[in-house]
């Protein structure tokens, strides 16, 4: 059996892979067998789609989510480098890239500033 996309999702489709297994070993051999006419071929394959769905069908659905939650959470990744690339490329366009080394250089933060105090009179 093979890893998940996802490390976190490996457990989920070893415990997928495992019970699809068991599923399709008894699908197969029946299924195929040349004695069956095609009527008692599709009972048998409703048969056997029934008992996936009830043996293995909440183990897929919950590996299926899982990936779809590490794919979604990797796009946002990739969304944020991006928007970050493209905040850099616009600061180095406008030549801001030297100023800002140039202001690091001269005058470092070693500490981040303090919080502004609240305004008191708002509340």
């Amino acid at each position: 059996m093979s890893q998940s996309l996802s490390e976190e999702c490996t457990p989920l489709k070893r415990q997928y892979d495992a019970c699809f297994n068991a599923w399709f070993e008894g699908y197969l051999e029946p299924a195929l067998s040349a004695s069956a006419n095609a009527e008692q071929r599709t009972k048998f394959a409703k048969e056997k789609a029934a008992e996936f769905d009830s043996s293995c069908g909440k183990i897929w659905q919950a590996y299926r989510e899982c990936v779809q939650v590490r794919a979604d959470e990797q796009r946002h990744k990739v969304l944020a480098m991006n928007d970050e690339s493209l905040a850099q490329k616009a600061v180095k366009d406008k030549g801001l890239d030297v100023l800002l080394d140039q202001a690091r250089t001269e005058n470092p933060l070693k500490e981040p500033p303090p919080p502004a105090p609240l305004d008191k009179s708002r509340s």
